[in-house]
């Protein structure tokens, strides 16, 4: 989860503003990079969720893990928007395979162990990643290292996970399939994957531009080495944190209150662009989007019959679309407007509707 999602997933946003300022990438063209990289997230997600990937599970999250270190270190000797969107692309659709495969061969592990409570360590390895990749961006900048060799230097960082993984990870018989079933509840089923969508516009467009609304106010770029960092640390426990809550309020309900702290942070991070404001975001953002994540799919996985992968699919789609769609809105709003203000305002108010569509079922039912 570090080297896949961490690693090959965000390190583009701690990067992105010293590679725009190199090449010249508009706000536009940043954004529809990122939406290569959520789009092959959507694809390799719905692709590896289906019965017609053979092999081994370890297999794949080896090839995962290496397809995704070589993408991110070849975003360093790209030169055109069209490479970068097509290497963001494949490296999105490795750290699909990368989260699935690895959370399958965990969790069922776990599982046989009875040692369900570990999978929070499992998915802090998103935070542990981030983290990682931006003290080691931050390293180099102070260096003022170029944005080539910062790719080049990620893309190691994440070779070294694809190398411990193949390392410490033993190979194991496939657990039985069950056989797939139509999930339960499918009016329920319809509002959580709209409300896991609209988190995954909410969500986006601050984890891809936070870093560059950071440069571009003097008043907060000291803070931009540490922004980043902020981020990868609240992530760390989050996933701990809102599962707790999950299993004390209900997992819409704890769904529904971090989609709202998200919201605050997102309007943080535009409308209050000072030291405190600008860390209130991060830490928000990193305290809630792995957390919103693992809620979504256990809600998911609550409606699933028996098999969940049709179910998960399912949420997978609407979450992918939406943040697919988040960067390329943004950054073309941008370029219109001169500012995030506008697209960020609006994500805030897509995961305001997503906590209220959370909840809405639970209203009906009672």
């Amino acid at each position: 989860m570090a080297s896949a999602v961490g690693v090959g997933r965000f390190v583009y946003t701690p990067i992105l503003p010293s590679m725009s300022a190199a090449l010249g990438i508009s706000k536009s063209g940043a954004g529809f990079i990122a939406s290569a990289n959520f789009l092959g997230y959507l694809v390799g997600a719905l692709l590896a969720a289906t019965p017609f990937v053979p092999g081994s599970r370890r297999t794949w999250l080896v090839i995962a893990l290496a397809v995704s270190a070589v993408t991110t270190g070849a975003m360093g000797v790209a030169f055109t928007v069209t490479a970068f969107m097509i290497l963001r692309f494949v490296g999105g659709v490795a750290s699909a395979f990368g989260l699935v495969f690895s959370s399958a061969l965990v969790l069922d592990r776990l599982a046989r162990a009875q040692r369900a409570e570990l999978s929070a360590v499992h998915f802090g390895g998103v935070g542990t990643g981030i983290a990682l990749s931006a003290i080691l961006v931050a390293a180099l900048g102070a260096r003022e290292v170029d944005w080539r060799t910062l790719w080049l230097a990620s893309g190691a960082l994440a070779l070294l996970g694809c190398i411990a993984v193949a390392t410490l990870v033993p190979d194991a018989a496939e657990p039985p399939r069950p056989a797939t079933t139509v999930p339960r509840r499918t009016g329920r089923l319809t509002s959580v994957a709209v409300a896991y969508g609209l988190f995954g516009f909410g969500y986006v467009i601050t984890a891809t531009f936070l870093v560059a609304i950071v440069r571009e106010s003097a008043r907060v770029r000291p803070f931009e080495p540490a922004v980043w960092v902020v981020v990868g640390v609240a992530a760390i426990p989050s996933v701990a944190v809102w599962t707790w809550a999950g299993r004390r309020i209900g997992h819409a309900r704890a769904f529904a209150a971090a989609s709202m702290l998200e919201a605050a942070g997102v309007v943080a991070s535009v409308l209050w662009v000072a030291p405190a404001g600008i860390l209130l975001a991060a830490t928000l953002l990193g305290g809630t989007f792995m957390g919103l994540t693992a809620l979504g799919l256990i809600q998911g996985r609550e409606l699933a019959a028996s098999d969940p992968r049709r179910t998960l699919a399912i949420m997978t789609a609407a979450f992918g679309l939406g943040q697919m769609l988040g960067p390329a809105c943004a950054g073309v709003l941008f370029d219109v407007t001169g500012t995030f203000v506008t697209a960020s305002l609006g994500a805030a108010a897509a995961l305001v509707v997503s906590a209220l569509l959370s909840v809405a079922p639970l209203r009906t039912a009672a």
